[in-house]
């Protein structure tokens, strides 16, 4: 019986290591809102082959993310793309976004943007459609902080935005 339960764990186990792995889709972003310096500060993580994927069926097909084939053009590009998928508004009014740059860590896209002149925060109404044109079950995972209270939201294709009250 117990070489049994061995043959059997021995032929089962590659069937299930062979079954193929989910994929999440997922980007997060942290959002900062430092009163002394009257801004907010975001930092947004992207998978970098899924922001690849998204930029080349925008914009160009030839252009690669990361090492060193990476595209000149990859930061404006990148720029241009955030500022169309990532909206946001305080206290009813729209702000302008300030891209600073990006950075790769691991398997990841890192990029900083910066909003100036916010001296109040009294509501924030934050959309983000990063990638839900491409992946259906796209989620954004939205963490923001002040200097009183720690908030999230998960946007996704049918709920891309939230609004948040302090």
């Amino acid at each position: 019986m117990k070489y049994f339960k061995i043959i059997i764990l021995l032929i089962a186990f590659p069937l299930m290591s062979g079954a193929p792995a989910h994929k999440f889709y997922v980007s997060i972003t942290k959002i900062e809102y430092v009163k002394q310096k009257n801004s907010l500060q975001i930092i947004a993580k992207i998978f970098t082959d899924d922001l690849e994927d998204a930029l080349q069926q925008r914009y160009d097909s030839s252009i690669l993310l990361a090492g060193k084939n990476e595209s000149p053009k990859v930061d404006e590009l990148l720029e241009n793309y955030l500022f169309q998928k990532i909206n946001i508004k305080v206290n009813g009014k729209p702000v302008m976004l300030k891209y600073i740059g990006k950075e790769y860590d691991v398997d990841m896209v890192v990029s900083y943007i910066e909003v100036k002149d916010i001296k109040e925060l009294k509501t924030i109404e934050i959309e983000n459609k990063v990638l839900t044109e491409i992946f259906s079950d796209q989620q954004n995972i939205i963490h923001l902080k002040t200097p009183k209270s720690r908030r999230s939201l998960i946007l996704d294709r049918d709920e891309p935005s939230g609004l948040l009250n302090f």
